[in-house]
């Protein structure tokens, strides 16, 4: 039979579907869509706020105890776009469905969802889709929200002197799970991405452990993990961060009963860098629900830049102490600061490691919004498990081509960084 000329609709239908499904990590986090941007009233650039889980506290006795209720909330902002650019020939659109997928459509949305998730991926990072760079310069960084911060947990996976270790182990994945726990992330569906480097090695490292004949095939054919040890989902990615830390050697904290997220030092020595995990000595973490201490420090990363002699860090999560003895919402800590109180970067300096990410899919958010359809073109647009793509083609003139470009619009936030754990492996 005859192939039928394939249609833009139908090729957006197509592509929007093979964008979901070539890449791993964008099939593993949450995806949310906007139904309002595109409309009138709506502009690129809109600001999507996301509502927090409240926090309350327990209280003992009969009598009532009435708590407000102190919601919190972050901004994601929607406003990257990105698209390829090709031209089709009235030959390419005689193609078979199946044909045209393969030679055409799978390429461009393989490399597309390539550059969606290597920001999806520095949201782990950063907390935020960082602005590209502009004439060559430096990335220009998104501001920052109150409650916006790269991921703020690490697994134990590094030498007493800072130096991680050669390969993630058993131990290391569970201590991760454990850290989830005591930050109440949603058990049932975590998920694990690896470098591939560093997913080879945990494969390697876990083939003496007694699984289901069925897992240990899978495991054999695929190299991979594909889940256990807790998680529903291991997979590995190729946009996994690697991460090169600051020079910093020494601070001390400069004032007690220090609260917020903005810790005050003394000069510090060496630099900080965004995505730094700090400790203070004497500041423990709590569990999220019991407020009880977890009898570890509490992890903190460093949500911006810090030059060295600088006298401020920023810092996630906020430093938020219990009042008087008592437990309070959203309490993070144990206790403020002392004054001189050391600081500690828990990886050496200078350090680069790839950071592969344990997490709660509910941690970082990806919201995906209807582009307008442009008027006098051939365009036509599709979603898919909460993906929009947008597809416009139209005739040049001066080339005699059919010229068509597929875009896509996207926001990423970490909207709760708690529910997710670096795990640290060392490069190369």
């Amino acid at each position: 039979m005859a192939n039928s000329l394939l249609t833009t609709s139908r090729i957006t239908r197509e592509a929007v579907m093979l964008f979901v499904n070539s890449n791993a990590l964008l099939a593993n986090v949450d995806r949310q869509f906007d139904s309002d941007f595109g409309k009138a009233g709506e502009k690129i650039g809109s600001q999507l706020r996301i509502r927090l889980p409240n926090d309350y506290v327990p209280v003992k006795g009969p009598a009532a105890s009435i708590q407000d209720t102190t919601e919190q909330q972050t901004v994601l902002t929607l406003a990257t776009q990105a698209h390829v650019d090709v031209s089709f020939s009235t030959a390419d659109l005689l193609l078979s469905v199946d044909d045209f997928r393969e030679i055409i459509l799978k390429p461009m949305m393989n490399n597309l969802a390539g550059q969606v998730a290597v920001d999806v991926m520095a949201t782990m990072e950063y907390g935020y889709i960082p602005l590209p760079n502009v004439n060559g310069s430096s990335p220009i960084a998104a501001p920052l929200t109150a409650t916006t911060g790269g991921i703020c947990n690490i697994a134990p996976n590094y030498a007493a002197d800072g130096t991680t270790l050669i390969s993630p182990s058993s131990g290391t994945l569970l201590d991760a799970r454990a850290i989830l726990a005591n930050n109440s992330a949603p058990s049932g569906s975590r998920k694990l991405v690896f470098d591939p480097r560093t997913n080879a090695r945990v494969v390697n490292s876990l083939t003496g452990l007694l699984n289901p004949a069925t897992k240990l095939s899978s495991q054999y054919e695929s190299g991979q993990m594909m889940s256990g040890l807790g998680y529903a989902a291991i997979f590995e990615d190729q946009t996994a961060i690697k991460h090169t830390t600051g020079t910093f050697t020494a601070g001390t904290v400069n004032g007690g009963s220090q609260t917020g997220y903005t810790l005050t030092t003394n000069a510090i020595t060496g630099t900080l860098n965004v995505g730094d995990i700090i400790t203070i000595a004497g500041v423990n973490g709590v569990n999220r629900v019991t407020k009880q201490t977890t009898g570890e420090l509490r992890t903190f990363v460093v949500t911006a830049n810090v030059a060295s002699g600088a006298t401020s860090i920023p810092i996630y999560p906020a430093i938020v102490p219990p009042v008087n003895g008592n437990a309070v919402q959203y309490q993070t800590v144990t206790a403020s600061p002392a004054t001189s109180a050391a600081i500690t970067m828990i990886i050496a300096p200078g350090v680069t490691y790839r950071n592969n990410v344990a997490y709660a899919p509910e941690c970082l958010t990806m919201v995906s919004g209807e582009l307008p359809l442009p008027k006098n073109v051939d365009a036509a647009r599709a979603k898919y498990s909460n993906v929009s793509m947008r597809m416009a083609t139209q005739w040049q003139v001066g080339t005699d081509q059919e010229v068509t470009r597929l875009d896509t619009l996207y926001g990423a936030l970490l909207t709760r960084p708690e529910w997710g754990v670096r795990v640290p492996d060392v490069t190369p």
